[in-house]
């Protein structure tokens, strides 16, 4: 059978102690799963979180001791090589993209199996290393700026976007701004020109300045990796204010999961986790590719790696240094 390149790891650890790239047979397309040849993909603090579990609780889902699934990578865009014999929205030549998420990861790889509801269609408006941006990141950028009950950010809303220079924040910046809204947008001193170039009204610099503290407030806040407690940022918080936290460390997630929702029985301003998730929702797949059609949203590609150099893609966005999406290249 033939041998196929993909990045691996065994064990937890760093991405530079634990992840290589190893020859595996090639996959096959049984049931309704098709064979996707991958054309890019991209790194999310997500993968990052799952390779070094971070908070340390996930080790209960990934496994305790080391982890049950050895496959890595979330966003993959490609082209359709098979297709397995009870396969039907998909037929070989198609170009697709998808998270793979919750469909077992596997993107930083030339080749990945997956069930055919795991993708969708890419626009002809899209290339590979555009569509590889979005699934994940772009995903979670349009549900942080919409609650469970279909409430969305309105024309003129104060918006906050904690993280505004990284995976999420980049979209989530672009994103509120197509709605209309006066946008500030939350990131280091080296960062500041680019979250402003996104289009963001305002940019704290929060080695300088902590938000919560300004006296300022805003109709909605979208923390991409919390740091603040529930208390502090509720006080940013204009009447009938929401805020969404993302992911972060163990106690802020711990204050979103717990005091969040108990604080906001008891006020008009809410605050909790992104527990309404719907990962590549197809709803919403089609609404990010109609905003790249319009330009409304340019996905940021800060640099891109080769598959053979996924420890480096791993580790630059991990120290930090990306602005934007960092691509892997097959």
């Amino acid at each position: 059978m033939d041998r196929v390149k993909a990045a691996v790891r065994e064990r937890y650890g760093t991405p530079a102690a634990v992840v290589h790239v190893a020859e595996i047979e090639r996959p096959t397309p049984v049931g309704d799963q098709i064979l996707i040849c991958v054309r890019a993909a991209s790194v999310n603090r997500a993968d990052l979180d799952g390779i070094d579990p971070r908070p340390a609780f996930v080790r209960l889902f990934l496994g305790l001791r080391v982890p049950r699934n050895h496959r890595l990578g979330l966003d993959v865009a490609g082209v359709v090589e098979a297709v397995g014999p009870t396969a039907t929205r998909f037929k070989p030549g198609d170009r697709v993209f998808g998270d793979l998420y919750p469909h077992g990861q596997g993107a930083f790889a030339e080749y990945v199996c997956v069930e055919e509801k795991a993708v969708e269609p890419m626009g002809d408006e899209l290339t590979f290393e555009d569509a590889a941006t979005l699934p994940h990141s772009a995903i979670l950028a349009l549900q942080g700026l919409r609650r469970r009950d279909g409430r969305t950010v309105q024309p003129g809303d104060r918006v906050l976007i904690d993280g505004a220079s990284g995976n999420v924040g980049p979209f989530a910046v672009q994103i509120a701004k197509s709605m209309g809204a006066e946008v500030t947008g939350v990131c280091s001193t080296g960062k500041v020109d680019f979250v402003r170039s996104l289009g963001a009204d305002h940019v704290i610099d929060y080695t300088k300045v902590d938000y919560t503290r300004t006296g300022e407030r805003y109709d909605w806040i979208v923390d991409t990796d919390s740091h603040h407690s529930i208390r502090r940022v509720r006080r940013a918080l204009r009447p009938n204010g929401i805020y969404v936290t993302l992911g972060g460390t163990a106690l802020p997630l711990l204050g979103a999961l717990v005091l969040g929702p108990l604080s906001s029985l008891f006020s008009d301003r809410s605050a909790g986790l992104l527990l309404w998730w719907k990962p590549f929702h197809p709803a919403d797949v089609e609404t990010l590719q109609r905003l790249v059609a319009s330009g409304a949203i340019r996905p940021a590609i800060d640099r891109r790696f080769p598959l053979d150099e996924i420890v480096g893609a791993l580790r630059w966005v991990d120290d930090g240094h990306a602005t934007g999406k960092v691509i892997v290249t097959i």
